[in-house]
């Protein structure tokens, strides 16, 4: 059980936070389906900073001896220059569907197709192969809470509360659920978030009581290709074994289908991802998920083929649309270029 619950929140953490992105820019009325495209460069910018920050002696020393406090600063520093080069990425669709008024979901699904050719040509560059690596030690047990980095002994029992959440659990997962938070009290809460909700329902009206809707919809834009890039980074550190090779394993669609479950509200998203995060965890770790608890691994027994295993997420989320989508209440202004002098 304490395996399952730490996978489930690794695959489950990154869903929430890229979903939470599409919900920033789709309440300010851009239908942002870049989402799997700034996750992957997110992820390359993150890795690749943090390779690049290891020729630095601070880190060298830090590596070596194992201080944990300054690894993490290293892995806070690189979710924060891999959600900076998402904003930036994500403003080229602001441009194209604000400025040229150009068509929403053909401009991400552009971006989509751009990021993995323009990220395989940067590796190749960079790597001489087709995968970043953070490094080729095991960078994963860098950023990882430990009993030894609590200066607890490994031998102690926690508990399992403690077991499941304060060992061998990553430090950035903590901080996006924190993000996630302070985030959605910033859309439903504040002022900021009351403008950029009615340029997403009613941008006329918003526009009539002097808030500038241009604006507002960069903002949102920009939060939520923060918020894209952020989210693959950090799947890069906690799932794809702290590495970059132009693919997110179709996270960023996913995420898009946990926002539509979630019917665009915060607590609805956080429930659904972690609900995906299950079915993921499953299709990830079958062979390893002891269900009776006897140490046979009943999953990896019954006889069904590991495809379906990994079909698992998709399917469930072709299943979950097809009945929830009807009843989804998406902002009305989602997707239709705004022109001020139209009313």
């Amino acid at each position: 059980m304490t395996f399952l619950i730490q996978q489930t929140l690794l695959y489950a953490v990154p869903l929430m936070i890229v979903a939470l992105a599409g919900v920033f820019a789709e309440r300010s009325g851009i239908i942002n389906l870049a989402l799997e495209g700034i996750m992957i460069f997110g992820a390359f910018v993150g890795v690749w900073f943090v390779q690049m920050m290891q020729e630095v002696d601070v880190f060298i020393i830090a590596s070596r001896t194992g201080d944990w406090m300054t690894l993490q600063l290293l892995a806070l520093a690189a979710m924060v220059v891999a959600a900076i080069l998402g904003a930036v990425f994500s403003l080229l669709l602001s441009f194209a569907s604000i400025n040229l008024k150009a068509d929403q979901t053909i401009g991400g699904t552009a971006l989509n197709l751009l990021a993995p050719a323009l990220v395989l040509f940067l590796v190749r560059m960079i790597a001489n192969q087709n995968t970043l690596r953070m490094t080729t030690g095991d960078a994963a047990s860098w950023f990882m809470i430990k009993k030894s980095t609590l200066g607890i002994d490994r031998n102690t029992d926690l508990g399992f509360l403690g077991e499941t959440f304060l060992n061998k659990v990553y430090l950035a997962t903590y901080l996006c659920v924190i993000i996630f938070i302070v985030l959605s009290i910033v859309l439903y809460k504040t002022r900021f978030g009351l403008r950029l909700r009615a340029c997403g329902e009613n941008p006329q009206a918003a526009d009539s009581l002097g808030i500038n809707v241009y604006h507002m919809r960069y903002a949102g834009t920009t939060i939520s290709g923060a918020l894209a890039g952020l989210g693959g980074f950090v799947y890069s550190l906690t799932t794809a074994n702290c590495t970059a090779n132009g693919d997110v394993a179709g996270f960023g669609f996913l995420a898009l289908a946990v926002m539509i479950f979630g019917n665009w509200k915060p607590l609805n998203i956080a429930m659904a991802s972690l609900l995906f995060g299950v079915f993921k965890c499953i299709a990830a770790a079958y062979t390893t998920l002891d269900i009776n608890g006897d140490g046979v691994y009943m999953l990896a027994e019954i006889g069904i083929s590991s495809n379906l295993y990994r079909m698992l997420p998709y399917l469930v989320t072709l299943v979950v649309l097809a009945f929830t989508s009807k009843k989804s209440r998406a902002p009305k202004a989602e997707g239709i270029p705004y022109d001020k002098g139209s009313r």
